[in-house]
């Protein structure tokens, strides 16, 4: 009987858990840059976005290079933040953190 009850609050709790959020690297090209102080922008748009860890921004490869938390961003919310600031995006490539 203890087993049957043990096994239901572990099954209870289990499904009470929200799954494990990972970290996830993203690299996004970025239009628009045309001066020195245009990745400066696009990195502290990108580091406004709640659940961005770092936004590396390269004005000579076009290239923003984004870790986030999966539960909290996601690669639509960075690319939006990026448009809104008039520098649209894109995703390159995307690979488990």
């Amino acid at each position: 009987m203890q087993r049957i009850l043990m096994t239901g609050v572990v099954a209870l709790f289990l499904s009470a858990v929200p799954a494990f959020a990972g970290e996830r690297t993203v690299t996004l090209t970025v239009e628009n840059m045309t001066c020195a102080s245009c990745p400066y922008i696009v990195e502290q748009t990108l580091a406004g976005v709640p659940g961005v860890i770092r936004a590396d921004v390269s004005f000579e490869d076009k290239t923003a290079i984004v870790t986030f938390d999966d539960a909290e961003a996601d690669v639509a919310t960075l690319t939006t933040a990026t448009a809104d600031m008039g520098y649209p995006s894109q995703p390159v490539e995307a690979t488990a953190g």
